[in-house]
């Protein structure tokens, strides 16, 4: 049990870093330019992401369908992100 919280709590570190990173970017140039909405959206992309993978982690039992699982979850999410920030798919919901 231990264990399981202190993996949580290194996702949640994660994201908190993951998202210094466009914040400390805003300060210094005007080519990011994310709003509250931007980085909330942001923060439950990774913090689905981060719970998705957690929970494969601990209800699959083969570590080779856990790397699978989760390289899949990894994926959706870089074609999520991929899609909300350029638009490779032309969805309405594309940023371009």
């Amino acid at each position: 049990m231990v264990m399981q919280n202190k993996r949580l709590k290194v996702i949640l570190f994660s994201i908190v870093l993951l998202l210094f990173i466009p914040l400390v970017a805003m300060l210094f140039t005007d080519e990011v330019k994310w709003s509250l909405a931007d980085f909330i959206i942001a923060a439950a992309l990774l913090f689905g992401t981060g719970l998705l993978c957690e929970l494969t982690l601990r209800k699959v039992r083969s570590k080779r369908h856990r790397i699978i699982f989760c390289v899949i979850i990894l994926a959706i999410l870089m074609l999520t992100w991929a899609e909300l920030a350029v638009g490779i798919f032309g969805t309405r919901f594309s940023g371009s």
